[in-house]
């Protein structure tokens, strides 16, 4: 039976997370998926997911073309062998809720990418907060980041409408890069206010490690440049406008996180980013 959708996985130093991200795919209601699973550290995932009782002839293992080539390259290297009408992402530490992929594919029928809630969870699964929540709806390039404020690789995408690579000389803040070349050819995505991903946000993500405050505004700063370039055409007019704006408020986010935090310790970034937004504008929103 020929596959509807390739779900794409990286994995680097995965063998503590790989067996419930999944574990939480072989129980998608949608049963009609591939996994490209990428190892980029030459470990054998296939034979560890054997012992694991996860063995599934959907799972396709591949290498990544050169041995840490980093999730970029890894991603690509599944993007250049896809076959299939729609394809997802989800990392080898994250988790799907059964029902991601059923829902995405409907949505699919109302615009080419569609984005959905997620529950930010510490790695061992403890709920932190949601991001993303309401009702579902149809979200212009514009305004997709004033609600997916968190995260960008949640997206189900139609393949016959949209391409894109990731780019590996990005420091961070790869995925929106991504999404902004999906966005070159179309106009809008539907979003899906349940939460249907778990996002695992590491240890230095929810305190501000070393050089990571740096290593963000850098990225975020690239993109913003980029987009005041010209370097993402978008079949939204205003798209560019709408993700520059968000890049605004967020490298001021980014800036004034480590006071906060010194104030608020374990203040998650969102949490401090949300009402920044929130008094920007809501003319996105």
């Amino acid at each position: 039976m020929s596959q509807t959708i390739s779900i794409i996985m990286p994995a680097y130093g995965a063998k503590g997370t790989i067996r419930a991200a999944v574990a939480s795919l072989l129980a998608q209601t949608h049963t009609d998926w591939t996994l490209l699973l990428v190892s980029d550290d030459g470990v054998d995932y296939e034979a560890e997911l054997g012992r694991a009782g996860l063995a599934d002839s959907r799972i396709r293992p591949m290498a990544s073309p050169y041995h840490r080539s980093g999730a970029s390259r890894a991603r690509n290297s599944a993007l250049d062998v896809v076959s299939t009408p729609y394809a997802a992402i989800l990392d080898a530490d994250d988790r799907l809720q059964p029902r991601k992929l059923e829902m995405a594919l409907k949505g699919l029928e109302a615009a080419p990418i569609v984005s959905t809630a997620l529950t930010a969870m510490t790695p061992d699964f403890t709920p932190l907060r949601t991001v993303g929540t309401g009702p579902d709806r149809l979200l212009t390039a514009g305004a997709h980041k004033w609600i997916n404020l968190s995260m960008d690789s949640m997206i189900v995408w139609d393949t016959r409408v949209c391409d894109g690579r990731y780019d590996p000389a990005l420091p961070n803040m790869t995925d929106l890069d991504f999404l902004m070349r999906l966005y070159r050819t179309a106009p809008a995505s539907y979003h899906l206010g349940t939460p249907l991903h778990d996002y695992v946000k590491l240890g230095t993500s929810m305190s501000n490690g070393e050089g990571v405050t740096e290593r963000m505004v850098r990225a975020k700063t690239m993109l913003l440049d980029a987009l005041g370039r010209g370097d993402y055409p978008m079949a939204d007019p205003r798209g560019a406008e709408g993700i520059a704006a968000f890049l605004t408020v967020s490298i001021e986010a980014e800036r004034s996180y480590e006071a906060a935090l010194a104030e608020r310790p374990g203040l998650l970034f969102e949490d401090h980013l949300e009402p920044l937004l929130k008094a920007a504008s809501t003319a996105w929103a």
